[in-house]
């Protein structure tokens, strides 16, 4: 194979491998009206919301979640402060008094 071949194949994995490495937003560089906005465009997406943690987000109404799961209120890091926003849990057990 050329070494022109093969410099230009190198070139393009190094290309695609730092734009996937962007892939996923982060909520630490966006507001909190940008990250609720977002998530609704998407009806579900995946945030990096610190240097190692991620999560998969939803809209409070939709049918993202698989049963028995429910989207549940959760509070993410933004620019602009705390961002409330839903992920799908598990809802406690109702046990009677």
């Amino acid at each position: 194979m050329p070494i022109g071949k093969i410099a230009f194949c190198t070139a393009a994995m190094i290309v695609a491998a730092t734009n996937f490495a962007d892939a996923r937003p982060d909520t630490r560089k966006m507001t909190c009206a940008q990250t609720q906005a977002l998530i609704q465009s998407r009806h579900a997406v995946v945030l990096t919301t610190g240097a190692n943690t991620y999560e998969r987000y939803v809209r409070q109404f939709g049918n993202e979640c698989d049963a028995p799961y429910v989207p549940m209120v959760d509070y993410v890091p933004a620019s602009d402060g705390r961002c409330m926003v839903y992920r799908c849990e598990e809802p406690a057990p109702m046990v009677p008094d």
